[in-house]
């Protein structure tokens, strides 16, 4: 770990929009780090952005990368979006730079006590649900938030202290590259597995050994991995985990959040004591809330939380922005925002939460997943399916092949009229789109703040 910065040469390989390359680059900048940050994208691109850090002294590259850059340096701080495949990284590791990420060297560094959360749907919520608990329950130091939930903790590391609990949601970008620094959290969630991400990683069981490492170097005689108790899952940890992790499972037993906790070597142990949870509330729809729930109440288990106090807190919790966000009550029609669903699976989980008669929105980038399951569930639960983006004609095709109606647009714009026209008093219409927003918006966000936008007229 490096100790001394003072003229060391970074490159920072990508500023983002979501402040994590921003964040690196402010923090390392201020170590007395010499930075060069490159991105492909142009300046208009990332206008907002380099915004953020036009009082820093450093080197920028925008437009497209040089090899030189990546091969004249002392460390490569990589975005958790760019591949290992990549001409660049693999030009850097040839010439014997050190690879890193910003997460990693948050957690290199950070003195707390950690909450890691991973998982295909729902790791965003069960992570502001954590928190949202430990802020309303924690007797000790602050509750921080962060990884990709929440701003670069970087700059926060000053005033962070043994104290304190860190909560992060982590991705499975950000997992693949945790070894480099042989870290685990403290507290490991895993909320469930589904094929997500192939064209980054691969394969399906090269994504799930990616989430995996959230539990590889955890120490069994003090950390703890939650996982949800469902049949995948059993099948990943019990193959891969063995017997690094003290592993406790969470279900749902009927509409009630409990947990299972494993009491013996080796994970899904049939001997186990059981804790529960009775008489949640939550402000929130949909069976996966209560689920994320119950990770949630399980993580304040394993802090020490009282269980009252810890069921008070969770009530109080109202959800966030892109999840299954009501957005408008516009002639009887329900708008939600859920843009953050990039995943077949999180798109089913959208359109089984609700139980109004439902319009859907599906479609955008495609990152190789397959979309039957979902086309398949809105050809069932949909009265109509607008379908945008370049995974649009497919998604045509499968609801109809399904039974279901469907049809092409150009934009969304032209999706939510379609739904608008179809729509009665009653009715809900779902922007869940099942596909990541590349190629028609900038991110999940921009997405989202569109189809809010037009749902309030």
């Amino acid at each position: 770990m490096i100790e001394n910065w003072t003229d060391k040469r970074v490159t920072v390989m990508g500023l983002g929009r979501f402040g994590g390359g921003a964040g690196v680059t402010r923090w390392l900048s201020r170590q007395g780090a010499r930075v060069l940050l490159t991105d492909k994208a142009t300046p208009d691109d990332l206008r907002d952005a380099l915004a953020g850090i036009a009082d820093l002294d450093i080197e920028t590259r925008l437009g497209g990368h040089n090899e030189r850059d990546f091969r004249e340096t002392d460390l490569l701080v990589v975005s958790p979006a760019v591949p290992d495949t990549n001409e660049f990284v693999r030009a850097a590791r040839d010439a014997g730079v050190p690879v890193t990420t910003e997460i990693n060297l948050f957690v290199e560094r950070c003195p707390a006590r950690t909450v890691g959360v991973t998982g295909s749907v729902g790791k965003s919520t069960t992570t502001a649900m954590i928190a949202h608990v430990l802020e309303r329950t924690h007797a000790g130091g602050r509750t921080w938030v962060g990884g990709n939930l929440g701003r670069s903790l970087l700059d926060a590391l000053g005033e962070i202290t043994a104290d304190d609990v860190v909560v992060l949601e982590l991705s499975s970008f950000q997992l693949a590259r945790t070894p480099l620094v042989g870290w685990s959290p403290h507290v490991a969630v895993v909320t469930n597995v589904a094929p997500n991400h192939l064209d980054w990683h691969g394969t399906y069981e090269a994504y799930v050994a990616a989430k995996l490492e959230i539990a590889r170097f955890q120490d069994r005689s003090r950390d703890r991995l939650i996982i949800g108790e469902t049949d995948e899952l059993r099948r990943n940890v019990a193959g891969a985990v063995g017997s690094l992790a003290d592993v406790w499972r969470y279900r749902l037993d009927e509409t009630t959040p409990t947990a299972t906790m494993s009491v013996t070597p080796g994970p899904l142990s049939t001997r186990a004591q059981r804790l529960r949870w009775d008489g949640v509330q939550l402000a929130i729809p949909g069976n996966h809330n209560r689920e994320n729930a119950a990770a949630a109440l399980t993580v304040a288990h394993c802090l020490g939380i009282d269980a009252e106090a810890a069921v008070a807190a969770i009530g109080s919790f109202e959800g966030l922005e892109h999840r299954l966000q009501r957005v408008a009550i516009r002639d009887g029609v329900t708008y939600y925002n859920d843009s953050k669903s990039t995943t077949p699976a999180a798109a089913i989980t959208a359109m089984s939460a609700i139980e109004q008669p439902l319009l859907i929105i599906l479609g955008g980038y495609d990152k190789g997943s397959d979309l039957t399951p979902a086309a398949e569930c809105a050809a069932r639960r949909a009265k109509f399916a607008a379908c945008i983006g370049k995974t649009g004609p497919t998604l045509v095709e499968a609801v109809r092949n399904a039974g279901g109606a469907a049809e092409l647009f150009d934009t969304l714009t032209a999706a939510v009229a379609a739904c608008q026209s179809r729509a009665e008093s009653g009715d809900a219409i779902l922007l869940s789109p099942a596909c990541a927003s590349w190629g028609m918006f900038p991110d999940y966000r921009v997405r989202g703040e569109e189809f809010a936008r037009l749902a309030r007229g």
